[in-house]
């Protein structure tokens, strides 16, 4: 297993853990982690975190690698998603609850 992949198991096994309403799912084929249904955070196939911090998150006054998430070749990014490369990964157990509390 990719560190990346056993890094995004460790946070969502102690969020599913601690969480009753937190659970593993899918996102795009993906790996994700989510409450009541709803996909919160995911780990892309590129191995880059990607969380749902909401439309009025500002990537651009953040002091750490963040940018929207855009899987699409022909369209926008996704509006309120994120990608966090693994050289952050610091910070991706704190975004994911960031995510969680901002999806609640």
């Amino acid at each position: 297993m990719r560190p990346e992949q056993q890094l995004f198991v460790t946070i969502r096994n102690e969020l599913v853990e601690a969480h009753p309403q937190v659970e593993t799912g899918n996102m795009m084929g993906s790996p994700a982690i989510t409450k009541n249904g709803k996909v919160f955070a995911f780990l892309s196939k590129k191995f880059l975190m990607v969380f749902k911090l909401g439309k009025e998150f500002d990537p651009e006054n953040q002091d750490f690698e963040i940018r929207p998430f855009n899987p699409f070749k022909k369209k926008g990014p996704l509006t309120g998603w994120y990608e966090v490369p693994f050289s952050e990964k610091q910070l991706w157990k704190s975004l994911t609850n960031e995510a969680l509390e901002f999806n609640s």
